[in-house]
């Protein structure tokens, strides 16, 4: 299948995440920031200015120029700095952020931020794409993106200051343009969007999407795609970087939670899922999503 199959689509609809700025500023003179430690994926997009990008284990300092962004998708270390080499910006002191000027000559002028995937289904898209993503201003397969980081210019210059929650939406819709034409851009992605481009095993992805509810083995799996069980199973494996079960209780939950946000009840969650028993759908639910699928339900009859 190729990158734009509906399956693709869907998968990419899937991904259940929230974006938070952390800051909206300047840095002057010589400086360097990291959001390292954290154990959060970060985001960087370049207003005004120039720095560089240093990751340890990359020999290579990127420069980032206005218009250019940065997504880290896994606790990295690594650095932005206004020096080039990596050893200097290890000696650089970390200084706090001045307000954004407009019409600043110099400097850099950044929106940070942090992306929060959720577990299950995310948590398995995520794990499948590379540590960390540039996207350039002159790259021209990204004029969706660029217009939306137009809108995060313009919303950085608004009087008198620029909306926190208008930038974390936007900076969320830049990140999911990116995304997909980084799945379009790069047919060597494993995990689920392998499945999903694979002829194999993209029917069998499809029919643990639509039905949740059967009681799904690793026989009828396999009987699926053709292949033998211990074949079939040492397939999927090297492809989703999971184990089928994993990825039919990530689908599962999934639903669930749609199920459960829709204001259907516990038991009839727990049927469309599958599971027999409510008692083992709760603990299966509780250890994906961190609470019991009462609470979750209550959580969004609130909201």
């Amino acid at each position: 299948m190729n990158s734009s199959s509906p399956l693709v689509d869907w998968l990419l609809e899937s991904l259940e995440l929230e974006a938070s700025l952390f800051h909206v500023g300047r840095y002057c003179g010589g400086w360097h920031a990291s959001t390292h430690g954290l154990a959060r994926s970060s985001f960087h997009l370049v207003v005004q200015g120039q720095c560089w990008l240093h990751i340890d284990g990359d020999e290579q300092a990127h420069a980032l120029n206005a218009g250019d962004a940065v997504f880290l998708l896994r606790d990295l270390r690594y650095r932005l700095s206004s020096a080039q080499s990596s050893t200097a910006a290890r000696e650089l002191p970390r200084m706090a952020m001045t307000e954004l000027e407009p019409q600043a000559r110099d400097g850099v002028g950044l929106v940070c931020g942090f992306f929060h995937f959720k577990s299950g289904l995310s948590s398995l898209i995520i794990e499948s794409l590379p540590d960390w993503i540039i996207l350039r201003a002159g790259d021209p397969s990204s004029k969706a993106a660029r217009a939306l980081f137009e809108m995060i210019l313009e919303e950085c210059q608004r009087e008198p200051a620029p909306s926190s929650a208008m930038l974390e939406r936007l900076s969320h819709l830049l990140f999911l343009y990116v995304l997909r034409q980084q799945v379009a851009d790069n047919p060597t992605l494993g995990g689920l969007v392998a499945l999903a481009r694979h002829a194999q095993f993209a029917p069998l992805l499809d029919q643990l999407i639509a039905h949740p509810q059967n009681p799904w083995s690793l026989e009828s799996m396999a009987a699926c795609t053709g292949l033998s069980r211990s074949a079939f199973f040492k397939r999927f494996n090297e492809l989703a970087g999971q184990s089928p079960g994993q990825v039919l209780l990530a689908l599962r939950i999934r639903h669930a939670c749609q199920l459960l946000r829709s204001n259907h009840t516990v038991e009839q969650a727990c049927a469309a899922v599958g599971y027999q028993s409510i008692a083992a759908f709760t603990r299966a639910f509780a250890k994906a999503v961190g609470v019991q699928p009462g609470a979750y339900r209550k959580q969004h009859e609130a909201r």
